[in-house]
């Protein structure tokens, strides 16, 4: 059995995520801080707890992740872009994006990882420009989108959701794009669900992802507001 770590409050450092338990778990405790979350990010390491809980660290081997030039779109989802009924935004509304990504699930009965505690954090490095949302608009409501953090050229997807029809993929639909255009390395899924391979995401082994982590952020973050001009 291998070591969790237990996080000191004060100094901000992470254990090698090769050192992570089999589902991924490596620590706990800590913070929610803009420093130790863009440390986190930039070791392969995300949280991930319920409320009640302490604050777990994950690094999950194999990893779910979508290379932008992989991205599959089905006919489906061709004809509903084709009909043009919507109107795509990023950054305009992050934190209705975050509230929504924790209220959908909510309604559905489900738990939710989102809590204020974490709403709070991300809004943080919203503001920093570290964090990003991706918004769709039909009838001039918010009917899906999706957000996450950026650091190099790599996107970690925190969650995505939708109130009508093809709201969060067609949001997945302009972040490709988007990351296509900046030539982005990675959209970094997480967690693996038979939702994402469908469009195209694949599991690689932790290693990998760890080293194309290590490529992409040598390249300058895209800090700051984003959008589609």
């Amino acid at each position: 059995m291998r070591k969790l770590y237990s996080l000191d409050q004060k100094k901000i450092g992470f254990p090698d995520p090769n050192h992570a338990e089999k589902d991924g778990l490596i620590a706990f405790g800590g913070d929610l801080s803009p420093e130790r979350l863009l440390t986190a990010y930039s070791q392969g390491i995300f949280p991930w707890y319920s409320s009640g809980e302490p604050i777990l660290w994950w690094s999950p081997d194999p990893r779910l992740v979508l290379y932008p030039h992989k991205f599959h779109i089905s006919k489906s989802l061709t004809k509903t872009i084709r009909k043009n009924n919507y109107q795509v935004t990023m950054d305009q509304a992050f934190d209705l994006v975050v509230s929504e990504c924790a209220n959908v699930r909510k309604d559905r009965g489900s738990e939710t990882w989102i809590t204020d505690e974490m709403m709070k954090a991300y809004h943080k490095l919203f503001e920093m420009g570290f964090a990003h949302s991706v918004e769709t608009w039909m009838d001039n409501r918010l009917a899906g989108g999706l957000y996450g953090v950026s650091l190099g050229r790599m996107f970690f997807g925190e969650s995505m959701f939708y109130r009508k029809a093809n709201g969060s993929k067609i949001a997945l639909v302009a972040l490709v794009a988007f990351s296509r255009a900046y030539e982005f390395d990675l959209i970094d899924c997480q967690m693996n669900t038979s939702h994402l391979r469908s469009l195209g995401a694949e599991n690689i082994p932790r290693r990998d992802f760890l080293q194309l982590l290590e490529k992409t952020l040598k390249q300058d973050h895209l800090q700051g507001r984003w959008s589609f001009e």
